[in-house]
């Protein structure tokens, strides 16, 4: 193909893109993150993937897109801008509310971009006959790195990409191709002296700017992490119920987003700022129901349930008692586990009553270990 037709093909590709509703759209070479593949390597030794196995399964695959698919010869990346229409993080002044990430709070945004891609990668096979490989974050793909190598924008200190255009609030996703068309400019780092993003974390989960420890982030722990959130960081997770954009929001670069609901990706109404006692209450089939076609879904009504009570414990609202106490009895001991912890930050005087009346009858090890804590409060 001449520079002319890959030129042209390029073009195509990128209006077709923005009229599929993407917001921005450049091309980077497989070879353009060399040192991708040492950072990421050196984030793992240091264990700070907690226990995201899977980001250590084809870890070479990760570092270098050849190795994913030895016949790419460009990377398309794409953005979709999701920026809510107001800081996220108002919401974490009403106690009684839960916070869910502003990702989440309309369709799973996997599906919606997959979809979009293949489109759009078809259209671009079809009228040049070449493969073509579509990737939306499951698959090992570094797409930050590529993102910037691409011109998107540039990985800020708190480690998700920064766009001049549209801030911190862009979903990302690639098409590889093995037609050669005309790369785009690498993005700079303009975070500056900047470290906004670095102070708003709650659990100080930044060991140094553009290093991120998921054991510490308040988004790992209420999605990947499976079990008991650990004591040091309840108290810090306030009323986060799924993910939490506080360092995304602490960006000044947002000042310049648009709002993502002129690209009809408006979040849903009940996921804006939903109450914490309707949420405690919800069993599996109301949960599943609830959250159908939110990424929220895929942790499950037991792991949900624990960091709504979690928040209830953090709310002061002595009001939503009644609600743990209901669970207490909850047939999931990761469920009952949050409620004692919770029933003791709101009514110790109630938690000692009932701690002497259920402890010797508990079976699981993990609710026992909760009952056993001589401070509840802490």
């Amino acid at each position: 193909m001449s520079e002319a037709d890959a030129l042209r093909q390029k073009d195509l590709l990128v209006q077709d893109a923005l009229s599929e509703g993407f917001s921005v759209v450049r091309v980077t070479t497989p070879d353009a993150i060399p040192f991708a593949a040492e950072r990421l390597h050196r984030a793992l030794e240091d264990g700070h993937h907690a226990t995201m196995g899977w980001m250590t399964d084809h870890e070479d695959r990760r570092g270098n897109p050849r190795v994913l698919w030895p016949d790419v010869r460009s990377i398309v990346m794409l953005g979709m801008n999701y920026g809510p229409d107001e800081d996220p993080r108002a919401l974490l002044e009403r106690a009684d509310r839960g916070a869910i990430s502003v990702y989440a709070r309309n369709r799973d945004y996997h599906d919606v971009i997959k979809g979009r891609l293949k489109l759009i990668a078809g259209r671009l096979a079809a009228r040049t006959g070449a493969e073509v490989k579509v990737f939306v974050d499951t698959a090992p793909v570094m797409e930050k790195p590529l993102a910037e190598a691409a011109g998107l924008g540039w990985q800020g200190k708190h480690t998700n990409l920064v766009s001049r255009e549209f801030g911190s609030w862009l979903f990302l996703g690639s098409i590889f191709t093995a037609l050669e068309l005309p790369p785009d400019e690498a993005e700079a780092d303009h975070c500056g002296s900047c470290r906004a993003c670095l102070a708003a974390c709650p659990t100080d989960a930044f060991p140094a700017p553009y290093r991120l420890d998921a054991r510490r982030c308040i988004s790992y722990l209420t999605i990947e992490h499976a079990g008991p959130i650990p004591q040091e960081f309840r108290a810090a997770m306030g009323n986060r119920i799924y993910g939490c954009d506080d360092c995304l929001a602490a960006c000044p670069w947002n000042k310049f987003a648009q709002s993502a609901s002129e690209m009809k990706l408006k979040a849903r109404d009940d996921l804006l700022a939903p109450e914490l006692a309707e949420l405690a209450g919800l069993d599996d089939a109301a949960f599943r129901t609830r959250f159908a076609g939110s990424p929220v879904k895929r942790i499950g009504r037991d792991r949900f349930v624990r960091n709504v009570l979690i928040a209830i414990g953090n709310s002061e609202r002595l009001e939503l008692v009644k609600v743990v106490l209901a669970r207490l009895d909850d047939a999931s001991p990761l469920v009952r586990g949050a409620a004692v912890w919770a029933l003791g930050r709101l009514a110790l005087e109630r938690w000692e009553v009932e701690r002497d009346a259920r402890v010797d009858a508990e079976t699981h090890v993990s609710v026992r270990a909760e009952w056993a804590r001589a401070q509840p409060v802490t």
